[in-house]
């Protein structure tokens, strides 16, 4: 069983960037494709990004395209969400998953989360 901690949150202005990285613990990590997902106050949690076992498989969300980078570093147990050019609406407590299935899931394993505040 994959343990899983999400850091890197906080509060930024419009326009500006943060990194968001996930630990994984606990299980064969370089077996796992991972994924970002997000939820907002009153919303559904919904897709992000996702990454295959070998890093060469990478998906996103139309919403993020262009501004969102996922990459993993199997040697360190680490997958990481470069975000970029954030937006207000990018507000949200981003999640970190995995999943021995697709990319496209169903994902198995959940971080606690961190909270990632953009302000306008």
């Amino acid at each position: 069983q994959v343990q899983l901690v999400e850091s890197g949150g906080g509060l930024v202005q419009a326009g500006g960037s943060l990194r968001l990285s996930c630990a994984a613990s606990g299980g064969t990590y370089s077996r796992y494709n991972m994924g970002w997902f997000r939820q907002a106050p009153g919303k559904e949690r919904e897709f992000v990004a996702a990454i295959s076992w070998s890093g060469g498989i990478t998906n996103y969300a139309d919403s993020v395209k262009g501004r969102f980078t996922i990459s993993r570093d199997n040697a360190k147990n680490t997958v990481t969400l470069q975000m970029n050019s954030l937006k207000p609406e990018d507000t949200a407590v981003y999640y970190c998953a995995a999943t021995r299935l697709a990319t496209t899931g169903p994902y198995s394993y959940w971080g606690q989360g961190t909270q990632v505040t953009v302000s306008s």
